[in-house]
Parts: structure tokens; sequence; C-alpha cells
């Protein structure tokens, strides 16, 4: 059923803590005020830049102006969410499943923190556990909607600026932040030669999280091969490149979701979908390789992708919206969620508020 147009005149929370869910929430800010809908932006901690607010986004500063304002529905696309946030609380993920740690099992992406009354999920292979522990808790609602995050993806390219006509191959070069995981430290001098060859144009971006020392390392091999890209929004990027070199980041998977080629080093979990190496040596052979997208590697990420995010209709915000709305207004009988007073008495402290 349809539940676009009960948005109107109802109120939506986009709660952050970080610079990088700016891009990961606009795309359902979109759906919701083409909707009717009103939104308002909190910025929850040190971490997230309020610079990166565009001039018609509003934005609440005190969680007294929130709780006075009362929003309908709060999106989150963090780990967690303090209880007296009020409206539903929606949890729509700063990420896909990367599994960083394969000890982790069912942890990590699946842990559930007692704040969220519904996950939208992303596809198959996550949908189908969450449902199983929404079935084991019973204190919150699965609906598979595709991740709003992914939209502009599968829309437009007009206007992106790393577009070029530059007839060379684009290689674009992601890495997380994890020292252990991380490829910068590990391929600097590869990289570097790379810049110095001018086989390839080298755009480069790094988890915001990067320590400095290896920002600026990297910064200083800027030249007419390498640009080095400080940004909250790396979906232009993927669109813009032809092959991508990753370590365990998982950026990787929006860029498969291109059916391009990506090039990992040392990744945690080596799948068919990858191109794995663990020899710095082999790196720009591997790269050489996946260029030539060869159809067993091609066919293997068109696999993975069902089941990560089978969505490519760029109208997953849509999908988002109305599962929000739609559990809103249904007479779901849920279980309460739990106390976590640890965890709400952290949060209090961390936000400075102990009022109701």
């Amino acid at each position: 059923m349809n539940y676009l147009t009960a948005t109107k005149n109802k109120k939506y929370l986009m709660y952050i803590s970080q610079n990088y869910s700016y891009a990961i929430l606009r795309p359902l800010q979109a759906q919701i005020l083409a909707h009717g809908g009103e939104v308002r932006w909190f910025l929850a901690g040190s971490e997230v830049n309020p610079n990166f607010l565009a001039a018609n986004e509003q934005r609440l500063d005190t969680i007294k102006d929130v709780k006075s304002w009362t929003p309908n529905i709060t999106f989150i696309p963090g780990n967690i969410v303090p209880g007296f946030i009020p409206g539903k609380k929606v949890a729509v993920f700063h990420g896909f499943n990367s599994e960083k740690r394969s000890s982790e099992g069912n942890r990590g992406h699946f842990t559930i923190r007692g704040c969220y009354d519904l996950y939208c999920t992303q596809g198959p292979n996550t949908t189908t556990r969450f449902k199983e522990l929404a079935k084991q808790h019973g204190f919150f609602k699965v609906v598979e909607t595709g991740w709003p995050t992914l939209d502009p993806l599968f829309n437009d390219t007009l206007n992106n600026p790393y577009i070029s006509d530059d007839s060379r191959p684009t290689l674009l070069i992601c890495s997380t932040f994890s020292r252990k995981l991380s490829l910068a430290p590990k391929l600097y001098e590869q990289i570097k030669h790379f810049s110095e060859q001018g086989k390839w144009r080298i755009l480069m971006q790094f988890h915001p999280k990067m320590p400095a020392e290896w920002v600026n390392k990297y910064k200083a091999l800027s030249n007419e091969n390498l640009t080095f890209i400080e940004t909250d929004n790396v979906l232009p990027l993927l669109q813009a490149a032809d092959v991508m070199l990753c370590d365990t980041s998982s950026v990787l998977l929006m860029f498969l979701l291109l059916r391009k080629p990506v090039v990992t080093f040392c990744n945690q979990k080596p799948l068919p979908h990858l191109l794995d190496i663990t020899d710095a040596d082999e790196v720009e052979a591997a790269i050489e390789h996946a260029l030539t997208k060869p159809s067993d590697l091609m066919q293997n990420i068109e696999s993975y992708c069902q089941e990560l995010h089978p969505y490519t209709d760029g109208q997953s915000s849509q999908r988002v919206l109305n599962a929000a709305n739609e559990f809103l207004q249904s007479n779901d009988k849920l279980k309460s969620k739990p106390l976590n007073i640890i965890r709400q008495l952290k949060m209090r402290k961390d936000l400075n508020y102990w009022g109701w």
C-alpha cells in the first residue's frame, strides 16, 4: 500500500553524528519535502561539522529544541539513539555489512542495541537475519527497502565534477582507517609509483577517521595523475571510476553495485566477487586484469549484488519513507524496548542532557 501521501504535515528528524550521514539522509529528505513533510537536523557530538548543512536545511541546536519540535519519526544512520529523542526511531544504516572482523559472526552489523522501532534493510543478505532477530526480540519490525544513500548512484551523472574526458582509465583508491586493515601504510610506495607513472587517472579518498599522518602523505602525491579528495559524498567518485583499489572498507560494496570490479588488498573475507591480493608487488597486474572485466568475475559480482542490494531504480528513499509512515499508522503490538540504563546514562552524559 502507498503511504507516501501520509507524509504531508508530518515531522521527520535526521539524527546524525558523522559527516558522511548528510549524504546518507539527503535523498530521503528530498522525498519527505516532495511529499509535504517537514525536516529538521540534529547534530550529535563533535565529529559532525555543521558547515556541511545546506542553506535551506534547518538545524535543531539542542535536545530541548528537538523535544519541543516533537518529530513523528526520527531517522538514524548510526548505531545508537537516545530513548528520550521523540518519534518512532528508524534505522537506515551507515554502511553495508562489510564483515571487517570475521570473528564477529552475527554481531557487528547485526548487533541489537535496543534503540530502534524499525529497521529498513538493504537487501536479502541482511533482511533474513534481521527478521530472525525481530522474531527473537519482539520489540522492532524489519522492512527491506534498499538504502536511500544509493538513490543518486543510479540516477543522472550530469554535473559530476569527477567525470573527465581524460582517455586513461580512472582508478579510485579508497581505504579504511584501521592501521591493521588499511592499505594506506602498506601500499604507499606502489601508489607513489602509480602517481609518477601516469598510466591511470587516479582519484583518492579516505575514511574521515584516517590518521592525519597518512592523509598528509598522500595529499603530497597530488599531481596531474593523482587527485586526493576530501568529501562528505563519495557517490560521484564511484560513478567516475572504472576500477577501485580498496582494502576492507565498506565503500567497495557501493562500487560493486555499479557492476564495476574491485581489487582488494588483504581483505578480511576475500570472496569470488573481489580480486583480492596479498602481495604489494601484484597490485598493478591485478588492476590491469580488473580493467578487462573478466566474465567470471562480472558474473560473481552480479550474483553478489542481487543479495546485497538488488534495487537499481533509485527509489529506495520512497520505500523507506513509505515503510516508516506505514509503521507509524500501524497497530502492531510490539514488546517494550529494553531499558538499557547504562547506555542511556552514557548518551545523556555525552549530550549533556538530564531532562525528560
